[in-house]
């Protein structure tokens, strides 16, 4: 049997503004009308024998996770908590624990869950390749064939032949320079590193005992101390942040004497950058690519994305324009790469445009920051069927709700009330208050908040379904 264990970790940080930490790209339909944890989902329905798929992934992106599968009505084996990041290598190590745990020993088949196949039939013939390896104890990594000397990937130096199309792994090179890329493309030795792997649960933990005997330890005594959460299993943060950050190919893979690489030549790419995700989309008679409300004028190879305005260009070559309803990126699209010093830039700032977008998710529902000034904020306040808002209270404001659509089931101080459309409430300042969908469809309001201090760490929670502090 074969474990998918797919790594939903990560920030995608170079496809800001579209990408932010708390909303980050594999939450987002960037390469179809899916988002690309859903398409990674998809595409295993090509392989034989697999158990329903564990996911790994932080606690910010939980309920995001959960509402993607749900979506697509995938049923996961488990979503694993991680409190802290660790990489890979501790990553793995928990999905291997808890397939041992359950008395199985399956080949874990380790994916990211925000690279693109464009010929998943030929990655199903390659898995099927890599089973009989793996089951006999080797470690197995698929080695993308490279297409130009890409100086953003590392790098895997094949070496003695094993068996057809399977490779003893010789050496794993770290990003190349230009000319050390365009000597590893030419010499035909060197694949890019996909960052997937093919392992046996028991070996992968063996391997790892063996050489990274901190991390296996610390890691399974994580996994033994973690407790269920709704649809999750949470990790505790004071054992697994002990933990060594280290990739598998760092602590196994550089190490082991069975690590084994099989060529893979099927349209895979990491849509790492704006530029990335240009190669791979649809373009029109002028290279371009668009999406939303977008006029072109005199405009050529450059990307363009309207998420909340239009946009309109004149006079353009190889750049890049990102409208988003909070942030604007204009590039050269030969800089993308550098989108990073950017969000680096914000972060220092401790600009809220790093963190998420002005539509906010929740788990029950989203928020949209309407308007804001020195002393209000207006939201547009979303909550799904049958969720609610914790019982809270805040010292520094007031809100007042107005329900544009829907049934609000609320709790404000002693009383409690329903309102329906065009209803509304005053929640003075220090009042316990919470609200309630008890309706079959989503419930719409405006928020108006008042007062001294507006900032969302002013919420003090009494209780909460949803585990949050």
């Amino acid at each position: 049997m074969i474990l998918p264990v797919i790594m939903a970790g990560g920030t995608g940080s170079r496809l800001w503004p579209l990408s932010r930490e708390l909303y980050p790209k594999q939450f987002l339909p960037l390469v179809s009308e899916r988002t690309m944890i859903q398409d990674t989902i998809l595409r295993l329905d090509g392989i034989e024998g697999l158990q329903k798929p564990l996911f790994l992934c932080n606690e910010d992106h939980r309920f995001l996770v959960a509402e993607q599968l749900r979506e697509i009505s995938c049923e996961p084996e488990s979503i694993i908590l991680e409190p802290v990041g660790r990489n890979t290598a501790p990553a793995i190590a928990l999905a291997a624990v808890k397939a041992a745990k359950s008395g199985s020993d399956p080949l874990l088949l380790v994916l990211a869950a925000d690279h693109m196949i464009l010929s998943p039939q030929t990655f199903y013939e390659v898995v099927e390749r890599a089973k009989p390896l793996a089951e006999a104890g080797k470690l197995v990594t698929f080695g993308i064939v490279p297409t130009a000397p890409e100086t953003g990937y590392g790098y895997i130096c094949r070496g003695e032949e094993l068996e057809e199309f399977a490779y003893k792994v010789s050496s794993f090179e770290e990003k190349p320079s230009k000319e050390v890329a365009e000597k590893y493309l030419k010499s035909g030795e060197y694949l890019w590193n996909s960052g997937m792997f093919l392992i046996k649960a028991s070996i992968y933990l063996a391997e790892l005992k063996k050489y990274a005997p901190e991390i296996y330890e610390l890691s399974k005594a994580s996994f033994e101390k973690s407790e269920g959460d709704r649809d999750f299993l949470r990790v505790p943060k004071e054992i697994f942040e002990k933990c060594p950050s280290s990739s598998i190919d760092y602590a196994v893979m550089e190490h082991t004497s069975d690590a084994v690489v099989l060529p893979l030549d099927a349209g895979w790419n990491d849509v790492g950058s704006w530029s990335s995700l240009w190669e791979v989309s649809e373009k029109d008679e002028n290279g371009n690519v668009s999406k939303g409300d977008v006029i072109l004028e005199d405009t050529e190879d450059s990307m363009v994305f309207a998420r909340k305005r239009q946009v309109c260009t004149l006079g353009l070559k190889n750049t890049v324009v990102i409208e988003t309803a909070d942030s604007v990126l204009v590039a050269d699209k030969s800089l993308v790469e550098n989108v990073k010093k950017i969000t680096a830039q914000l972060k220092k700032s401790e600009r809220q445009e790093i963190l998420h977008h002005r539509q906010v998710c929740r788990p029950w529902g989203k928020f949209d920051l309407i308007d804001s000034g020195e002393r209000f904020q207006v939201k547009h306040i979303t909550v799904n069927p049958g969720e609610n808002l914790s019982r809270q209270l805040h010292h520094h404001r007031a809100e007042h709700w107005v329900v544009v659509s829907g049934t609000a089931k609320v709790l404000n101080g002693d009383q409690e009330i329903v309102l329906s459309e065009n209803q509304s409430t005053y929640i003075p300042i220090g009042s316990i208050h919470a609200l309630e969908n008890p309706g079959k469809i989503p419930l719409e309001l405006i928020e108006v908040q008042s007062g001294s201090y507006l900032g969302e760490d002013d919420i003090i929670r009494l209780d909460d379904r949803y585990g949050r502090e």
